[in-house]
């Protein structure tokens, strides 16, 4: 459930009409729910409840402070993949100590600045990244808690990109080496071995691909015990998927359930990463549309929008679908058309050969399930200005993020004086 709800023919989230939003802030622009957003992950949360767990949501998803700082306020962590992504969470008033560093490159200096801000774990990703952890934690004199992220070899069923967890991916260490690897880390200085690290992959459909890993994990766990080595962590990181179009993911409560079930009676704290499931359908984008123009022979048709695949990345990338639906309803009458951008490619499109309104210049369209991995992605390419923002709360709304300015295009860049007197 969401709460962008028609009224009338026009669309409202929560308790304001979108037209009155797109008037004052103008279009392009991300909308989110904080009704949504807050319903989204008690319902994950919730799923959980009565076993010891954190909520940590991926910051990559949607990364606005605004945003994190509303799920620290309901008890939430974040799970964090470079030095930028800690610097916003900690700006958002997470706690340190539910702050998870995952990640495959991260630099000295962004362990430094971890480790300097007290987070709860690190998810180290190779050996060599472990010796630069020691290393660096040795020279500031403090312990890194770690946990290794093993690599189950498990088929999470997603797209090639969005792919994680089996043996041909970059993630990970593989299951089978990682033993050695922990017995490495046990012996050295300055590190405490507190956990173990798996995700594989993000939009899952299926609850299968969570029970097969978790029994993969459990029997390390047992072979870690035999070692010597018992852990406090758990991470099974995140990938729930959403409906876009027509798939049908388990709600959190089955995810929940079947993860409950998969545990047994696995003593340690669980650790949650989701992403998608929270914020994917708790926004949208919207758009005006520019212009209409038809193919050779008028069977090709086109509507051009004032959005870009700078704005929206997922469709040009992974061919995604978001459904496109009008802020205004008219007639109801639709056409398959193709909803392209201002970009010079041939990439830059929203939708291909999708049934989308019949929509005319001047009129607004809203692009849905856009809440995750939606302004995260988005460039200046084409020198184009990132969007606003926007976060509504009942009856108000709020700019949660300005639109850039052209200014803003060109700052921290300067022309050298040899140029200036040519």
């Amino acid at each position: 459930m969401d709460h962008f709800q028609y009224r009338d023919g026009v669309m409202w989230v929560e308790e304001v009409a979108v037209p009155e939003i797109a008037d004052q802030v103008g279009t392009p622009f991300y909308l989110y729910s904080t009704a949504t957003l807050q319903r989204h992950f008690r319902a994950l949360d919730d799923s959980f409840a009565g076993l010891n767990h954190l909520t940590c949501f991926a910051v990559k998803a949607c990364s606005n402070i605004a945003i994190l700082r509303l799920f620290a306020g309901l008890g939430g962590g974040a799970d964090i993949v470079s030095g930028g992504e800690l610097y916003r969470a900690l700006a958002a008033g997470i706690e340190p100590g539910k702050i998870v560093y995952s990640g495959v490159g991260k630099t000295a200096a962004e362990i430094r600045q971890a480790l300097e801000a007290g987070i709860l774990m690190f998810n180290l990703e190779s050996e060599q990244e472990l010796t630069v952890v020691a290393r660096c934690a040795a020279e500031l004199q403090v312990t890194a808690r770690i946990s290794f992220r093993v690599n189950p070899d498990v088929d999470p069923h997603t797209h090639a990109y969005i792919s994680t967890g089996l043996a041909k991916n970059k993630f990970g260490i593989p299951i089978a080496e990682a033993p050695a690897v922990y017995r490495r880390a046990q012996k050295m200085d300055w590190v405490e071995i507190v956990g173990v690290s798996c995700h594989i992959g993000s939009q899952l459909t299926k609850v299968s691909p969570f029970v097969d890993t978790i029994d993969k994990l459990k029997k390390f766990l047992a072979r870690l015990a035999a070692d010597g080595i018992a852990v406090k962590y758990l991470d099974i990181g995140g990938g729930l998927g959403i409906r876009y179009d027509r798939e049908e993911p388990p709600e959190p409560a089955a995810y929940g359930a079947a993860v409950r079930q998969a545990l047994g009676e696995l003593d340690c704290t669980l650790i949650l990463e989701p992403g998608r499931v929270i914020v994917g359908n708790a926004g949208i984008m919207v758009t005006k549309v520019l212009y209409t123009k038809s193919g050779q022979g008028g069977e090709k048709k086109f509507i051009v929008v004032d959005a870009g695949m700078n704005d929206l990345f997922r469709p040009s990338l992974y061919d995604a679908y978001h459904a496109i639906v009008p802020v205004v309803q008219g007639d109801g009458a639709t056409q398959t058309a193709d909803v392209v951008g201002p970009i010079c490619e041939t990439g830059d499109f929203l939708a291909r050969d999708q049934e989308v309104p019949a929509a005319r210049p001047g009129e607004l369209l809203a692009v849905k399930s856009a809440g995750a991995y939606g302004f995260t992605m988005a460039s200046n390419y084409n020198s184009r200005p990132r969007v606003a923002e926007v976060l509504a709360n009942g009856a108000e709304f709020h700019v949660i993020r300005r639109r850039e300015s052209y200014a803003d295009l060109i700052r921290g860049e300067e022309i050298p004086g040899f140029l200036k007197e040519s």
